[in-house]
């Protein structure tokens, strides 16, 4: 009988390489095995991230204008939560556009 720490047989001839068992690439990512399954890197079109950016500058608006109200309306803790809301929206928006 096998012990509960051992692998069946069959199951260790099978096993394959996980990303987190994989060899670093040279640039400090994990490197990939290839696979028909990949996903693909390539840059996003210009478009594409125009888009993307433009919903994150109406999301970002949306949190100024609920810290502005909570501000206004004597609640200092959800204007502070919503400022932070929006910077963070703001800020994945930019790096959405600059990076792709």
């Amino acid at each position: 009988m096998n012990e509960p720490d051992e692998l069946p047989p069959e199951a260790s001839e099978t096993t394959a390489t996980s990303p987190a068992t994989a060899a670093p690439a040279a640039e400090g990512r994990m490197a990939a095995a290839p696979s028909a399954g990949a996903p693909d890197l390539r840059p996003r079109p210009l478009i594409e991230r125009i888009g993307m950016a433009l919903i994150a500058v109406a999301a970002g608006a949306m949190f100024v204008l609920v810290s502005v109200a909570a501000f206004i309306g004597g609640e200092p803790f959800l204007g502070v939560m919503g400022a932070a809301g929006a910077l963070m929206v703001l800020w994945v928006g930019g790096i959405t556009l600059i990076r792709g």
